[in-house]
């Protein structure tokens, strides 16, 4: 497995969990000494235990070396990041096309090459030519296994798949990986075999679905707001529909993080490289950025837009729960503008606080608990949608302010409940 970020480091374990033996690669020697010590550079729930029990067992090695390890397995899993820290709706193939430069030299005969990074279509049989030219003397194999695996549910998910998608071109290929992932097809979990470029496709058209559905209900909570319905039962009514489904359909401040973002971006790409329209596409990313735009107007309206020295208790600044990931998420858009418009601002986060330190303006104070951070503010705003917010002692925490403003962008509380305790409760 070559990649100890999020998807490699979550596959590496889970395959040696189920078995196989595993030698999980990275160019990074101090993400490999952490490893080798038990911790692990990300944070997902039961990952560590499997990492600390498979390594134990010694069906889990961490290197930072490709050799001997390339040329003595039999499937060589890619799971090196594409996302572009730059450019931050853009696919970076740097990585993988390195990772083929320097694994090629030293494949063998019948090996299988495996693409698991989300990558645009054709990506995988572009690998496989850049093999054959560089190494033309051996026969190997190309497959595309691509991931759908939620943050903060990612090991639950590989356990406990939808479905396993496997692209090949050869029947050896086939083979290898219908044996690798028999433990879960004995379990019931269907296996779609299909060719490469298909299953590159299905990634993205996966996750273009959800980011459709999330924008839908943002888009449609602006109409139940303007004829006074509640989005949530809304939502409810529909999600109850089999056809439709209850999942995204939570109406909030817009989908983030280092997928959904990059991947519609690169959907909208290929599909004008082959002269297909995709308008649908676009309006979801234009309702995205419109609903963070929504969101600070609201918070302004809460204020009856005089921000100015105002403080504010921030609850929550990844992207979503479960996770410490800050890439694009709504925090980065609405928390600078409630900055620039004085407003002050500090915040707590179970997992995100270190990242959000390194990208969000230097003026953000960060609190150590959800009553340090709420002491003394004149508003509340929920941004994320962490359990442990749900818990909070709502009337120790209004008698801690200043103020009594409640602004829920993740619709956690009921209305009625939230005015009999005295707040002044906006949501969506």
């Amino acid at each position: 497995m070559i990649g100890c970020g999020y998807v490699g480091l979550v596959a590496a374990s889970c395959f040696a969990e189920l078995g196989q033996n595993v030698i999980c690669i990275d160019k990074d020697q101090t993400k490999i000494d952490l490893l080798k010590k038990g911790i692990a550079p990300i944070s997902e729930p039961y990952l560590i235990e499997l990492i600390e029990k498979n390594t134990k067992k010694n069906r889990l090695q961490f290197s930072s070396s490709f050799t001997p390890h390339i040329a003595s397995s039999d499937l060589i899993f890619i799971a090196v990041g594409t996302f572009d820290p730059d450019q931050k709706e853009r696919t970076d193939l740097t990585a993988i096309h390195t990772v083929i430069a320097e694994i090629a030299p030293h494949l063998t005969n019948h090996q299988v090459v495996i693409n698991k990074s989300t990558a645009p279509i054709g990506t995988s049989r572009t690998l496989h030519n850049m093999i054959k030219k560089i190494a033309p003397n051996i026969q190997c194999s190309i497959a595309s296994n691509p991931e759908f695996l939620r943050q903060g549910q990612a090991v639950a998910d590989f356990m406990h798949p939808d479905r396993v998608v496997i692209g090949v071109e050869s029947e050896h290929a086939q083979k290898k990986l219908e044996l690798l992932y028999q433990p879960l097809e004995s379990k019931g979990v269907p296996l779609l075999i299909t060719d490469l470029e298909s299953a590159e496709i299905i990634k993205y058209a996966a996750n273009a679905f959800l980011a459709t559905k999330i924008s839908f209900i943002n888009e449609l909570s602006m109409l139940c707001e303007a004829l006074n319905v509640d989005i949530r039962t809304v939502s409810s009514g529909i999600g109850l529909d089999r056809r439709i489904g209850k999942d995204f359909l939570n109406p909030g401040p817009g989908y983030g993080g280092s997928c959904l973002p990059k991947d519609i971006q690169t959907l909208i790409e290929t599909a004008e490289q082959h002269n297909v329209s995709s308008h649908i596409l676009k309006s979801v990313m234009t309702v995205n950025a419109a609903q963070q735009t929504r969101m600070i107007e609201k918070i302004n309206l809460a204020f009856a837009g005089n921000l100015s020295d105002k403080k504010i208790a921030i609850l929550g600044l990844t992207f979503k729960s479960g996770t410490d990931d800050m890439r694009h998420s709504p925090a980065l858009v609405i928390l600078p503008a409630l900055i620039a418009g004085g407003a002050q601002l500090s915040a707590y986060d179970p997992q995100g606080m270190y990242a959000a330190k390194q990208i969000l303006p230097k003026e953000m104070l960060y609190r150590e608990d959800v009553y340090d951070a709420i002491a003394e503010t004149d508003a509340i705003v929920l941004m994320t949608e962490w359990k442990i917010f749900t818990e909070i002692n709502l009337a120790q925490a209004k008698k801690s302010m200043r103020g009594n403003i409640f602004i829920d962008l993740r619709n956690l509380y009921q209305k009625d409940k939230m005015q009999a305790l005295g707040f002044d409760y906006y949501c969506i």
